[in-house]
């Protein structure tokens, strides 16, 4: 396997398991999935946190296909700074002290995906070779 290969595989990996894990943070919030909010909460879908829920589901389907990534990712990666921010910087300034660590994380993989786009293996490369086919001729 060449290096090209290689960096294809590791970042449409990194892409799928991103995704994956917030869909789950989603359905939790939205659905109650997975155990659920703790203490069996049911969070209004219009609160930050039914919000939150949402562009997490969301999000995460959207990274995991590969569709809209440029902006997805940006958005994704704005939302974990203000969690960051918002919920663990209040708790103490280092991420390992306020538990702060996933959202810093996901934060710059976000901001990072933002910048790359979704790479080779995606719905969003799939929809841009299909704009650049040659157009057949009519005549």
């Amino acid at each position: 396997m060449n290096i090209n290969r290689a960096v294809q595989v590791t970042y449409f990996l990194l892409r799928v398991v991103a995704g994956f894990l917030f869909i789950q943070t989603g359905s939790v919030i939205l659905f109650g999935w997975f155990g659920g909010m703790p203490g069996g909460a049911k969070v209004p879908l219009l609160s930050q946190t039914g919000i939150g829920g949402v562009l997490e589901f969301f999000g995460g389907i959207l990274i995991m296909l590969g569709l809209f990534t440029r902006p997805v990712a940006f958005i994704l990666s704005g939302m974990m700074a203000v969690a960051y921010w918002q919920f663990h910087f209040p708790n103490g300034h280092w991420p390992v002290q306020n538990q702060g660590m996933p959202a810093v994380l996901f934060c710059f993989i976000f901001l990072y995906m933002a910048a790359q786009g979704a790479g080779e293996w995606s719905v969003d490369a799939l929809i841009q070779s299909k704009r650049n086919l040659p157009q057949a001729d009519s005549s």
